[in-house]
């Protein structure tokens, strides 16, 4: 008996911890059997999206996320800097584009940005899309207005992780709520913009948090466009610089789960990439990780060096995305829909 393949069956949104706790604990074969398989068909996987992220106001900030070397709460945190200049942000963006990158995400250190600021990045936003960019930034919390006006300059995509399950989130962060964290995402929904939404493993949680993130991702009235997977970096002087480190193969089955849950979505490789090696940045691909972030440091901790990017997405014969290509909805299966269904023939 063949399975009929019915796309709009993949995308759920009523999935239950218990169930992916399930998935993310299958015999890792066929996790990964699963992971490829859906993201062939809606991704060409030898392609991957390329992002750089620059922190555009660094340091300083109020809230107190115990894995964060921003807060100005910690011991040890980084030294606090004002907005840059919209030019030198174009100058970056510009020497982004030029290495390959397809969209440019600019961080500030904020609990809410105020109004005068948000003009400043409002420019910043219209100039990196008269270079040809995509634009992300993440501001911190957002209320409607602030989204609209964002959304009036041109932002393609707002990011604001969730970091981690509700359950877990109280002894992650104490200075914002959780609901706080989905108010946001609900207004920068509203206002017609791209989420990138994701989260951190290796803060000390369980798989049950690591379940209940990814079902609250995926149970959104729409899947993130863009989910972040981060792999904590430990830094020191923050309440999670010495926290046991996640081996490989559980970071990975975390990618395959990710993309199993949010088929259409793309699943980025983002902090953490530092200490992985080729081999495990290999299977994250595999499992259907589709994105990183190009660069020598993301916001204040490092990333991998853009030639080692290169050598490796050349050693394994695959290649950046082109904007077009990136676009949600636009992307070709890699294989024909007779092959898909040969695949999952039961």
């Amino acid at each position: 008996m063949t399975a009929t393949h019915t796309p709009h069956l993949d995308i759920r949104h009523d999935w239950t911890r218990d169930e992916v706790e399930t998935l993310i604990s299958l015999p890792f074969p066929e996790l990964m059997y699963r992971a490829q398989t859906l993201h062939r068909r809606y991704f060409d996987p030898t392609k991957v999206q390329i992002s750089t992220l620059l922190s555009i106001k660094t340091g300083g900030c109020p809230e107190d996320c115990a894995y964060c070397p921003q807060s100005a709460l910690h011991e040890k945190s980084v030294k606090a800097e004002r907005l840059m200049a919209v030019e030198s942000v174009l100058k970056e963006a510009r020497a982004a584009k030029k290495a390959g990158a397809g969209r440019f995400c600019m961080g500030a250190a904020w609990r809410t940005p105020k109004d005068h600021d948000l003009d400043t990045v409002c420019e910043m936003i219209e100039g990196v899309k008269s270079l040809g960019l995509e634009t992300c930034v993440t501001l911190g919390m957002l209320d409607a207005q602030q989204t609209e006006r964002l959304k009036t300059a041109g932002l393609d995509y707002y990011n604001h992780n969730l970091d981690t399950s509700e359950e877990f989130y109280g002894s992650i962060i104490s200075t914002r709520t959780y609901q706080q964290r989905l108010d946001t995402l609900s207004n920068v929904r509203d206002a017609g913009i791209n989420v990138c939404c994701g989260g951190i493993v290796g803060m000390g949680e369980d798989l049950s948090d690591r379940a209940g993130l990814l079902m609250t991702l995926a149970n959104l009235p729409k899947h993130p466009e863009s989910v972040p997977i981060n792999l904590l970096v430990r830094v020191e002087g923050t309440p999670l610089g010495e926290a046991e480190a996640v081996d490989p193969i559980t970071f990975v089955r975390i990618i395959a789960t990710a993309r199993i849950m949010m088929p259409e979505s793309h699943v980025r490789l983002a902090a953490g990439r530092e200490n992985m090696t080729d081999e495990a940045h290999a299977l994250c691909f595999l499992a259907g990780a589709n994105s990183i972030f190009c660069g020598e440091k993301l916001l204040t901790t490092p990333n991998p060096a853009e030639h080692r990017d290169r050598q490796l997405l050349s050693a394994l014969g695959m290649s950046p995305m082109v904007q077009s290509e990136a676009e949600m909805g636009t992307m070709r299966p890699a294989v024909t829909e007779e092959a898909v269904r040969e695949m999952v023939a039961s």
